[in-house]
């Protein structure tokens, strides 16, 4: 018996064998003509001519009108093309013909999708996610179908998902974030509905600016909440954190010192005071002073352990260092910066070959960080431009000998 393949245009779905065609129909098992059209179709396909692979797939669906496989690569196929509507009707009358067809049901919801008629494509997506649950591609246009449809809840459950099966999805990425935003705007508009001058407005206004790199904004509004609430425990610390985030040490020092007065357990304030210290290359043994008051109450607070080792290679007490880089090197490897110090950590301890590969690693990982950043810079620019599905149209320098880390 013949196999015919059902090719989708997510991802490849499993072989599926033809079922036997009523007694009154020529059958595709039997009939040699079959395998031979399809075969004419994948090698047009292959050589790139589409026209020719869509005439044979046709003869193939009006001489075996009940092969189901058929409909699905001719829908397949219109999908590649853009040509949404034909593939939206030849998928619905393979599905008449066999409605156990997941891939069919995936590319009719897709095809939805790509013509703007979400609420359409919604239960399609959905169907196809059931059939395959770890299909991310199916999974992130559920949920942009749903942001689309105003269920922002929804969508950022399958982003979830999405990220969880595919960790480097920048455009899961980018629509988690913008999900993210649109609900904090949204529960700040019901906030200011509710008290427009309250403190927690000011805070999440804040928020919301420094999620967007606008630290002039969320200063602002973090000294209004200040202003208002100078006594409540965490105001003090979002407006020191805001400072420190723009390097205004001694703006921030004051702020996070501030914190300590009105909330005298915050590791995180306690922190940031001695990781201010180093970065004004301040008394080492205060800061290290500092960072221990902070892990007593926070032991695995890693960047606290991380400034806990910069203090103590500035003390020269490398081998006292070793451990919490360790630590941290293993939580966080692609940390550039925590090879950075392990480097001069083993330098500092005669331990040459592990420096030098420590070196080479951050060089290596330092780079990759830039170029992840241009990358995503370039990627959220267009998708903000295009965040509307659009409508079918035609078709490293060296590493540094002497590199310098990066600020924690």
């Amino acid at each position: 018996m013949r196999r015919f393949r059902i090719f989708a245009f997510v991802s490849l779905l499993a072989v599926v064998t033809i079922p036997a065609a009523p007694a009154q129909k020529q059958s595709a098992d039997t009939d040699p003509r079959a395998g031979q059209l399809y075969d004419e179709a994948r090698a047009a396909e292959a050589q790139g001519d589409p026209a020719g692979a869509i005439a044979k797939y046709k003869t193939l669906i009006e001489t075996f009108p009940s092969l189901g496989p058929a409909y699905n690569n001719l829908g397949a196929l219109y999908l590649r093309q853009r040509d949404y509507e034909d593939a939206v009707a030849i998928l619905e009358k393979g599905l008449k013909v066999d409605p156990k067809m997941p891939s069919a049901v995936a590319l009719l919801g897709i095809s939805f999708y790509q013509m703007g008629d979400y609420a359409r494509a919604k239960p399609l997506l959905e169907a196809a996610l059931r059939a395959n649950p770890k299909d991310a591609n199916v999974q992130l246009l559920l949920a942009k179908s749903l942001l689309q449809l105003g269920d922002r809840e929804g969508a950022v459950a399958h982003l979830q998902a999405v990220v969880r099966l595919d960790p480097q999805n920048q455009d899961a990425w980018y629509q988690l974030g913008r999900a993210y935003m649109e609900l904090s705007e949204e529960a700040l508009t019901r906030l200011r509905e509710i008290d427009p001058d309250s403190v927690l407005v000011h805070e999440v206004s804040g928020e919301i600016m420094e999620s967007m790199n606008n630290y002039d904004g969320a200063i602002l509004e973090y000294k209004k909440a200040v202003a208002m609430a100078p006594h409540d425990p965490g105001t003090h610390y979002k407006l020191g954190n805001a400072y420190w985030s723009i390097s205004q040490w001694d703006a921030a020092m004051q702020e996070f010192q501030a914190e300590l007065a009105n909330d005298p357990r915050n590791c995180l304030a306690m922190s940031k005071i001695g990781n201010t210290m180093l970065e004004q290359h301040g008394d080492p043994g205060e800061a290290l002073d500092e960072v221990n008051k902070a892990l007593d109450i926070c032991p695995n607070a890693l960047d606290a352990r991380a400034d806990r080792a910069r203090a103590l290679l500035r003390l020269n007490r490398a081998e006292d260092a070793l451990p919490d880089l360790l630590a941290v090197a293993k939580a966080t490897p692609d940390d550039p910066t925590v090879h950075f110090l392990l480097g001069q950590a083993y330098r500092s301890l005669g331990r040459t070959v592990e420096a030098q590969s420590e070196l080479q690693l951050y060089s290596k990982l330092e780079a990759a960080a830039r170029a992840a950043t241009a990358s995503r810079a370039q990627q959220v620019m267009q998708q903000s431009q295009s965040a509307q599905p659009q409508t079918p149209s035609q078709p490293g320098s060296q590493p540094q000998s002497q590199p310098q880390p990066p600020r924690r």
